[in-house]
């Protein structure tokens, strides 16, 4: 069998943008058609309560919520003798379409004074199956955060923005449909960070953090597959 080499005068690699280009027409033809699809359970059920907890909810102003594009959120903050330890979104689009997709979280961060110590992907286990959400540990001023994130939607659990924006003009042409929720993690570090230097204070802050960071992404991408629209086919 022959393999495409640059002795063949063209690479596979050469077909990708065309590739790109056709699916982003294809997205572009399905925009006015793509379905919405409703949740199967309201996101008022994701981890409405947690033993060892106080929960409240969190409110999203109109203004920040139409600019973000969402069809429906839950924010939530966790107390523990009235000292947040984590809060949570999730954020849901029923559908996506040109000017109107999710954004990623790390486009706001420099606007919003936060400095990134620290970022990559962690894996999570939920239901036996592993799972790459995106890591960042972020510090403005005093403050220092541990932040978990990723995509889920139409079975899958995405960290990359860039296979999130390839599945987005895949399923867009081939489905006909685009839901897709943000979800994200937050947890202060309660110890102070500074310097290249990490105290041994800090390292068991961080250490717990990332302990119940791991906790709460399991529950959590197992809560939202349930609320979810069931998986495509």
């Amino acid at each position: 069998m022959r393999s495409l080499t640059s002795s063949d005068g063209l690479t596979w690699r050469a077909f990708v943008p065309a590739a790109i280009l056709l699916l982003g027409c294809g997205f572009a033809w399905q925009t006015h058609s793509q379905r919405a699809m409703p949740l199967a359970a309201p996101l008022s059920s994701i981890i409405p309560t947690l033993d060892g907890y106080a929960v409240r909810d969190l409110h999203i102003g109109d203004e920040e919520r139409r600019i973000a594009g969402m069809s429906d959120y839950i924010a939530r903050a966790y107390m523990v003798d009235s000292v947040q330890a984590f809060q949570t979104l999730v954020s849901y689009y029923e559908r996506q379409g040109q000017g109107k997709t999710i954004h990623s979280p790390r486009n706001c961060l420099p606007g919003a004074g936060w400095e990134v110590l620290r970022s990559g992907t962690r894996t999570v286990v939920a239901d036996g199956e592993s799972h790459d959400v995106n890591y960042y540990v972020l510090k403005n001023g005093r403050a220092t955060d541990v932040v978990y994130y990723w995509y889920q939607g139409r079975g899958r659990v995405v960290a990359s923005e860039y296979g999130v924006k390839w599945n987005l003009l895949r399923d867009a042409a081939m489905l006909g449909h685009t839901e897709e929720a943000l979800v994200r993690i937050v947890i202060p570090v309660r110890a102070p960070v500074g310097g290249a230097a990490v105290s041994p204070e800090a390292q068991r802050a961080f250490a717990a953090a990332d302990s119940l960071g791991d906790s709460v992404a399991s529950r959590l991408i197992r809560e939202v597959t349930r609320a979810l629209p069931a998986k495509a086919s």
